[in-house]
């Protein structure tokens, strides 16, 4: 075949691009994802960008459409100036987990790089994001981003009507509180625009009632007091159905103090904080689903003679930059790449489905040799996790190629301990140290509010349920325990206990 003949196969020839190349590459590419990889996306909608929009998306946690706070112009001052000075670079591309999938593309991007990252946001994680079971259960991709401009044009209303310092003030402890604002356990209701436009309608009907019928003060009698029977206090704690792990939920229902328009604040954080509560969970498995599938679908159109060596090497550049994991010892190293870590298990997968070892046989009886590594992976994409897929998914083959060990750090030494090594006594402990380090609800506090004064002196009392000795830092624990009570109104009071319930240390909101 000619020289001619082969470049008129191209999709396109340098770094140039417009939107008819555009256009012409994304179809090439959706060809490959769709009818090789079987994946399964939302309709994409692409967006190009620029690098000032791209640090303003970045400061505002990433998406389109998000209210004002002073938090995301202070990190969006902070990024544009190290963007500037050269010590930071920007992503690429910013995928939106919505129904249509949105990715942003930078204008700066050259057209190898604009089709690297079609590829890796428009249809690794798009697919990933459709299909995922943890996405599928706790988001809505459908009602996002509706979601998202009530939420953006309510804010912008309260603070017209009661002042940008009260509307701060509230937002500035609700943020405080994000991340003790999810649902961990009970899964939260759907997301419906239609229900949510009438309970909005309801509560702003009632906006002048502050306070409901549980907290009037009314005289009562001492017999109609609640004492601190034991079966008084089980009826009131089922009653609010205590111990609540949601501090959000808990204040947005139950707070004396909060107006109406205060509540749907806490509703708002809420509901943000829950829309990314899968993402923290996935990281691994959302990276490294997009790395394997732009890295699949970059190769297959090198293959076919659609892009050129050029490209391709530009393309291989980039991505060896993002699955760069440096060693142990190396002084960048600070965890596993979740982009390196995640695409080497999906590639690992593929190896053992087509090309397994007796070691793969013995770890992997159900996937081994099995051929079909396409649906191992779709079902992988769809049921996981991190800490599952970790769990179940990290051969002993990769335990040696990232040369893993296991260190104890016991509070009482002083010095470190080698507990296992990638060999065979210690390759399960390893696999599940790994596995336990994605663990988001073992890394994060389990406070819970505990129990409430409803009737004396409205004391809130809420319980960290301390694990592995690891206390909170005083510093932002009495800072956090002061915006519970700026969103309480009452007394606040947070006691550690250990797992048997032996208490470790008291704190209350006035230090």
């Amino acid at each position: 075949m000619s020289r001619q003949a082969r470049t008129s196969d191209l999709l396109f020839d340098g770094s140039d691009w417009n939107f008819a190349t555009l256009s012409r590459t994304y179809d090439a590419i959706e060809t490959v994802a769709l009818e090789d990889l079987q994946l399964d996306v939302y309709p994409n909608q692409m967006e190009i960008i620029s690098s000032e929009q791209m640090l303003d998306a970045y400061s505002s946690i990433g998406m389109p459409l998000m209210y004002r706070h002073w938090s995301f112009g202070k990190r969006f001052v902070r990024e544009q100036h190290l963007y500037r000075k050269g010590y930071l670079g920007l992503a690429y591309e910013l995928v939106i987990n919505s129904n249509p999938c949105i990715t942003y593309l930078m204008e700066e991007n050259t057209m190898a790089m604009q089709a690297l990252v079609t590829a890796h946001a428009a249809f690794g994680h798009n697919h990933f994001f459709k299909n995922n079971y943890l996405f599928r259960q706790w988001t809505d991709a459908a009602a996002i981003l509706d979601y998202m401009e009530f939420a953006k044009s309510y804010i912008a209303r309260c603070e017209e009507k009661h002042g940008l310092a009260a509307v701060e003030s509230i937002l500035d402890a609700a943020h405080a509180l994000m991340d003790q604002g999810v649902f961990r356990y009970r899964r939260p209701p759907r997301l419906s625009m239609q229900a949510e436009r009438e309970r909005i309608r309801d509560r702003l009907e009632h906006e002048e009632r502050t306070f409901s019928d549980l907290w009037r003060t009314l005289p009562a009698s001492r017999d109609d007091a609640i004492s601190d029977r034991p079966d008084d206090e089980a009826e009131r704690r089922k009653a609010l159905n205590l111990p609540e792990e949601n501090l959000l939920y808990f204040l947005e229902k139950t707070s004396p103090v909060l107006e109406p328009w205060q509540r749907e604040i806490l509703r708002i954080v809420r509901v943000v904080a829950q829309y990314f509560y899968p993402q923290r969970q996935t990281k691994v498995m959302n990276e490294g689903c997009a790395t394997f599938v732009h890295y699949t679908i970059m190769n297959t159109l090198f293959d076919q003679g659609r892009i050129g060596e050029g490209t391709m090497l530009e393309i291989l550049q980039s991505h060896s930059n993002v699955v760069f994991q440096p060693s142990f010892d190396d002084p960048r190293f600070s965890s596993f790449n979740p982009y390196a870590l995640g695409f080497a298990m999906m590639q690992d997968i593929q190896r053992i489905c087509t090309e397994p070892t007796a070691e793969d046989r013995d770890w992997f009886p159900d996937i081994a040799g099995n051929g079909d590594w396409r649906a191992t992976l779709l079902d992988a994409w769809a049921n996981h996790r991190d800490e599952s897929f970790v769990l179940q998914h990290l051969s002993p083959a990769l335990m040696r190629k990232f040369r893993m060990f296991v260190l104890d750090d016991e509070a009482g030494e002083t010095h470190y301990k080698v507990a296992s090594i990638h060999d065979e006594r210690g390759y399960a402990k390893v696999r599940a140290a790994l596995a336990r380090s994605f663990d988001v609800s073992a890394n994060q506090p389990d406070i819970q509010v505990a129990d409430v004064d409803l009737l004396g002196n409205r004391h809130l009392r809420l319980q960290h349920t301390v694990h592995d000795g690891i206390l909170l830092a005083e510093g932002s624990r009495d800072a956090t325990l002061r915006h519970v009570r700026r969103l309480w109104g009452y007394d606040v009071s947070l006691v550690g206990v250990d797992p048997a319930g032996e208490t470790l240390y008291e704190a209350s909101s006035d230090g």
